[in-house]
């Protein structure tokens, strides 16, 4: 049985010129005939560098100093950035990043899926600090350090960051690591609280703790005191996520809204929403000018969620139909349609992968689809989508490689063409690529 070498990584600093910028956000550049990926490291710049791990393919390092910089480096603004994981583009200025999320989304469409847009639509972005209102922390109790450890993980992901505060978490989570890594190391079992989701709404915050062991009387005490001298909501998870249920207090929602129509969203803190409160106002506004929906068309929401894009539309529409595989998302969009008197939105419980001809809903025409499934794309949906008979698609994408390869399954195998794209920059100073595209196929 073969053995794989293991290979020795030298302890001297190498010298690297970096050309490229790769898909995590990394300089990328040449050394010893091999691809290497330099974290802090931009293109055009002359870094010495550590090495941190080699393969047969490419190597890894971090940045030591930076010889010869590039004109679009800025100082981070976080003392822990090239150490917390949570960003990886903080020394590129915020314009040069949403040059590259674009680029990168066309470099995409070109290669994966031999596709271009007809035209790019303007980036869509907003304040860059302070955005993110979904985050799911990591939790470690490290005697050696004195303390529970919440964030982020450190750049390689094995352990988790020893950061004070986060500058892209929203500001009822940023400045409150240090006090919710006290409040966990006051309690029984600090060993045994495994990660901390954070939630925030327009007025409101929530955490949900996932608490491996019972907590103990005064433990619940201690977080119903949290609770109160922070006026964050504490959830407790003991075990699956049936088991997550509200501690304290007694009432509370969360609840986010779309100003450019009207709506008010209400939602449980572990249901997926767009993490950029900001962006997701304009990502709603692209998505329903892009579709134009006429006051006696229908539309078909895929990947409905709680309502995000369907609601929008059913105050254009005649009639839409939301399709989700979560029954608690979509118990919540009928929930938030009856709040916002849309009664032209209906929601239904589906397996997207089931054969068309077994799917009720499908015996209908629709003239216009959304289309915002997760980071594995699309592709098994897309003859669904081709049978509504739908004479345009609108597609949110949080992956660009996924999305290049379904626009050119649209393209090539069901007549669409690809009339429009671009990003949405949902995660600043991330690598991560959110973007809007689309298809629309001309009537015979």
């Amino acid at each position: 049985m073969g053995s794989r070498k293991r290979r020795r990584v030298p302890l001297e600093p190498v010298e690297v010129e970096i050309n490229d910028l790769s898909h995590e956000g990394r300089g990328a550049g040449r050394f010893d005939g091999k691809v290497i990926f330099v974290h802090g490291a931009l293109p055009g710049e002359q870094v010495s560098a550590r090495l941190t791990a080699r393969n047969r393919r490419f190597d890894e390092a971090v940045t030591l100093a930076v010889e010869v910089p590039s004109t679009e480096r800025v100082d981070p603004a976080c003392p822990w950035f090239g150490y917390c994981g949570g960003c990886a583009l903080q020394h590129l200025d915020h314009a040069a990043q949403l040059h590259w999320k674009q680029q990168r989304l066309g470099e995409n469409l070109r290669r994966i899926g031999g596709v271009e847009p007809e035209r790019w639509d303007p980036p869509l972005a907003a304040e860059p600090w302070h955005y993110r209102r979904r985050a799911r922390l990591s939790v470690r109790n490290v005697p050696g350090k004195g303390r529970v450890l919440v964030g982020f993980r450190e750049i390689g992901g094995r352990y988790v960051a020893d950061i004070e505060s986060c500058m892209i978490l929203h500001p009822a989570f940023s400045d409150r690591l240090m006090s919710l890594s006290a409040l966990i190391g006051s309690l029984s079992i600090p060993n045994r609280i495994a990660q901390v989701e954070c939630a925030a709404g327009d007025h409101s915050a929530a955490v949900v703790l996932r608490n491996l062991d019972s907590l103990t009387d005064p433990d619940l005490d201690l977080l119903r005191q949290w609770s109160e001298n922070n006026s964050i909501a504490v959830w407790l998870q003991p075990a699956g996520p049936a088991t997550v249920y509200r501690l304290c207090p007694d009432q509370h929602q969360l609840s986010y809204r779309l100003n450019a129509f009207g709506l008010e969203f209400e939602f449980h803190p572990q249901h997926f929403i767009q993490v950029n409160g900001a962006v997701n106002q304009l990502l709603t506004r692209r998505a329903i000018e892009l579709m134009a929906p006429g006051p006696h068309e229908h539309m078909l929401d895929l990947f409905c969620g709680l309502g995000n894009f369907s609601l929008p539309l059913a105050t254009r529409a005649g009639q839409v139909l939301g399709v989700e595989g979560e029954q608690s998302l979509v118990r919540a969009a009928a929930t938030n349609a009856e709040a916002n008197g849309l009664a032209n939105a209906r929601f239904v419980t589906a397996d997207l992968t089931q054969p068309v001809e077994q799917l009720e809903w499908m015996k209908q025409r629709f003239d216009g689809v959304l289309i915002d499934p997760p980071r594995s794309g699309a592709a098994e949906v897309l003859p669904l989508v081709a049978a509504t008979g739908a004479g345009r698609i609108v597609y949110v994408s949080c992956d660009p490689a996924t999305l290049a390869r379904d626009a050119g399954m649209l393209v090539r195998e069901h007549g669409y063409r690809l009339e429009s794209a671009g990003i949405a920059d949902m995660f600043p100073h991330t690598a991560h690529v959110e973007s809007i595209a689309l298809f629309r196929k001309d009537a015979a």
